[in-house]
């Protein structure tokens, strides 16, 4: 009887030890998916912000076109100030849809007073042949690239972390540790529709 009691002993305490190792490595694994998230948003802030650094030297450049239409090169300006000076995001906010959605539609915003100031650019022979303009123009398409490289990671990053948090028993795990699930970027509204071809 004293052998079977302490064989349950040695079984219960041996589950013990396996449990709260599994629970200590979903712990420490929710840790890491958070620093993942948090370095590919870290990611994703640096090339927005490049394209914000990129703004006033192209902006200088195409103000030096006497007669460029003032209303492009001023939704640039306008959109760019409305970020207040940097593209930062609090990282705890990344759970937080609303704010999410707000900085998105900041840099939307910014997005397209870009490319309507680049289309508008086609229509003046002088800017198109200045070097400085053409580098910065450049810069301008690497950046953007970068900003849908980089979305995509962080897509990818927070559809893991968020899978794995919602899986049990690191479900309970999570609760337990405060981790929430992050919001992803969403696709543009505009990405829906598709654009209309007209040949003449």
């Amino acid at each position: 009887m004293k052998k079977i009691l302490v064989i349950t002993l040695a079984v219960v305490l041996l589950l013990g030890v396996i449990i709260v190792a599994k629970s200590i490595g979903a712990y420490n694994s929710i840790i890491a998916g958070e620093e993942n998230v948090r370095s590919a948003w870290a990611q994703v802030e640096n090339t927005y912000q490049r394209r914000y650094d990129l703004i006033p030297n192209l902006v200088a450049t195409v103000q030096a076109e006497a007669d460029f239409e003032k209303s492009t090169l001023t939704e640039v300006i306008d959109a760019r100030s409305r970020l207040g000076g940097t593209v930062k995001v609090d990282e705890n906010l990344l759970g937080d849809e609303a704010a999410m959605k707000r900085f998105q539609e900041s840099q939307a915003t910014l997005g397209s007073a870009l490319q309507r100031l680049m289309m508008v650019t086609e229509n003046y022979p002088n800017l198109k042949s200045n070097q400085s303009f053409q580098d910065l123009r450049v810069q301008l398409e690497g950046a953007e690239n970068r900003i849908a490289v980089e979305r995509k990671r962080y897509n990818e990053t927070v559809r893991d972390f968020n899978t794995y948090i919602r899986q049990f028993p690191n479900n309970l795990i999570a609760g337990f540790a405060g981790a929430t699930p992050k919001v992803p970027f969403a696709a543009d509204a505009n990405a829906a529709t598709a654009p209309k071809v007209e040949f003449k």
